[in-house]
């Protein structure tokens, strides 16, 4: 009486491929069981077990090169070894979640390059009279700041949103947006840059949303690519900027020359 079975009927019975059990026996998950009168090989009991075993962690995330040493664990090695998978598996999971939340967020274009909380931020600027032109270059200029100074962008965005809060402050930057349409010699310019000057001066709180990119080695680089995007479009926007910077150096404060 012939005992055991073929390793098709054998991968059958497991639920996988004769290729995957071929494929177990490489890495020596699986001893190749002896062959019968025929020639053929014969998966009896034992092997059959082996194999369930070996189906099981693979299918659970154990790296097959792993599986061999585990299976020869005891009990508590086994289940240090399987809590030790557990938190690679989980990390994958988060790793990939974050993955499919970025292709979701992608749906809406590139604002999957900023978080909520930025996204926020930009859901407001309408509500201050903002074209949505005028809230792209700031989109923009966020990309490019959480590029450049990731480590301070999160402190940066707080002092952006608190001082919206601030209706001088918000008065101000409505005035800001409307020079883009002046001559870059408008004397206003020097009036409005002066305001600017002396309201940030008077909150600290804001003026660290000018000064936030300065700790850096090289400062005036970085400043100048987020301060000054996208001004060459609007060379009065750019000569409001250098002029209130100038008399916010006048007065002390750090600020790298563009």
């Amino acid at each position: 009486m012939t005992l055991g079975v073929t390793i098709g009927q054998a991968a059958a019975f497991v639920g996988i491929t004769i290729k995957t059990v071929r494929h177990y026996h490489r890495h020596g998950l699986l001893d190749e069981p002896r062959r019968d009168s025929s020639g053929y090989r014969r998966y009896g009991s034992p092997e059959l077990l082996r194999l369930v075993q070996v189906r099981t962690l693979a299918t659970a995330g154990v790296p097959l090169a792993e599986i061999k040493s585990l299976l020869a664990a005891d009990g508590e090695q086994f289940a240090a070894a399987l809590d030790d998978v557990k938190r690679r598996l989980t990390k994958q999971i988060e790793d990939l979640t974050a993955r499919r939340d970025t292709l979701h967020r992608l749906t809406e274009g590139d604002r999957a390059l900023l978080p909520e909380h930025a996204l926020a931020l930009l859901d407001r600027l309408p509500g201050f009279g903002m074209t949505p032109a005028d809230v792209e270059i700031v989109r923009e200029g966020l990309v490019l700041a959480r590029a450049l100074v990731p480590e301070d962008f999160d402190a940066y965005l707080g002092n952006v949103e608190a001082a919206l809060d601030d209706p001088r402050f918000v008065e101000l930057q409505r005035l800001g947006w409307a020079a883009a349409d002046w001559d870059p010699d408008d004397p206003r310019l020097e009036t409005l840059a002066t305001a600017m000057a002396e309201h940030y001066l008077a909150n600290p709180a804001q003026l660290a949303i000018v000064t936030a990119f300065q700790g850096r080695s090289d400062p005036a680089a970085r400043h100048g690519l987020i301060s000054y995007h996208n001004m060459d479009k609007a060379p009065a926007w750019a000569r409001l900027t250098a002029l209130t910077e100038a008399r916010l150096r006048a007065a002390g404060v750090p600020i790298a020359h563009r």
